[in-house]
């Protein structure tokens, strides 16, 4: 534990106090976290079924749906059972748990949506070579790299957890165990420690964020040399990452994107983020996607 340690647990306060509303979040976020998992994994058997969905596109996909389901589930469960419960208590342990893993599929969506951007400007780019620059061996090595990267900026959230000492109050303003409201319970001053925090996530889903964003205007600005069916295909494609990118970095960096504050907004951006990002991608990537529909009809008739 931290330096001096005697919090064995923190008492979450979750979303809201009154009980009503505590009842219809319960069946908001049930009905939510139900839809993510079965749109997420829907998405994963139609690809590995599908002899159709074998482009390295496919393969990214199906992994950021992965990664979307378990991230869902680090948060969903645990905020449904809490808002049941009259008193909302994690511990220590579990806490740590949670933001380990948290950041861990965080940081690794974050590198695996670089490389998504990566294929679809290769295949755009470089159509002709694009088979041969995105075989198998650099898709798994791309997402070995991710989870590396993920894994890496996780590491680095408890290390600096694990090193603040603890010793008195343990009410988190929160309903999930994250770094702000951690920091702001730490029994010394933690403005310095809040900055390389803010460095660590903030300052990277600032420079990806604008990275993507140039790298997406790039592949749009190369579409002027194709025919208008491959036009509007690309377009189809690149629409949708860019939806996924904006739906997870802009609350992203909104939150980590500046020094140790919390404010009452937060609660609902991490909602966003951590709770309905993961189940709007799904249909994000379904509804435009024309390969993925039929892929699914043929799927469902197999059935």
């Amino acid at each position: 534990m931290g330096l001096s340690n005697n919090v064995t647990e923190y008492v979450l306060l979750g979303l809201t106090q009154d009980p009503d509303v505590q009842k219809a979040l319960f069946v908001v976020f049930l009905l939510t976290y139900t839809v993510t998992m079965v749109g997420n994994l829907l998405i994963v058997v139609t690809i590995i079924a599908s002899p159709s969905l074998g482009s390295p596109m496919y393969f990214f996909l199906a992994c950021l749906s992965c990664i979307d389901a378990v991230y869902s589930t680090t948060i969903s469960p645990i905020l449904i059972v809490d808002l049941l419960c009259d008193k909302k208590t994690i511990s220590f342990q579990a806490c740590m748990g949670q933001l380990f893993v948290e950041h861990l599929f965080g940081g690794t969506e974050v590198f695996l949506l670089v490389e998504m951007a990566c294929d679809r400007y290769v295949a755009i780019c470089k159509l002709l070579h694009y088979l041969t620059i995105m075989n198998q061996q650099v898709c798994i090595l791309l997402l070995v790299v991710a989870m590396t990267g993920g894994f890496v900026h996780s590491v680095f959230q408890i290390v600096v957890v694990y090193s603040l000492p603890f010793c008195g109050p343990n009410v988190i303003d929160h309903f999930v165990c994250d770094m702000y409201p951690l920091l702001e319970l730490a029994c010394t001053d933690t403005y310095f420690i809040g900055l390389t925090v803010a460095f660590n996530g903030g300052a990277i889903c600032m420079v990806i964020f604008t990275l993507l964003l140039i790298s997406y205007g790039v592949i749009l600005n190369s579409l002027k040399t194709y025919g208008q069916e491959g036009r509007r295909k690309a377009l189809s494609t690149c629409s949708s990452h860019i939806t996924v990118v904006v739906l997870f970095f802009v609350p992203c960096i909104f939150m980590y994107v500046r020094p140790v504050l919390n404010f009452p907004i937060d609660k609902f951006i991490t909602v966003f983020y951590t709770v309905i990002t993961p189940m709007l991608n799904p249909f994000i990537y379904t509804l435009r996607n024309l390969e993925m529909r039929i892929a699914m009809k043929k799927l469902s008739s197999c059935l």
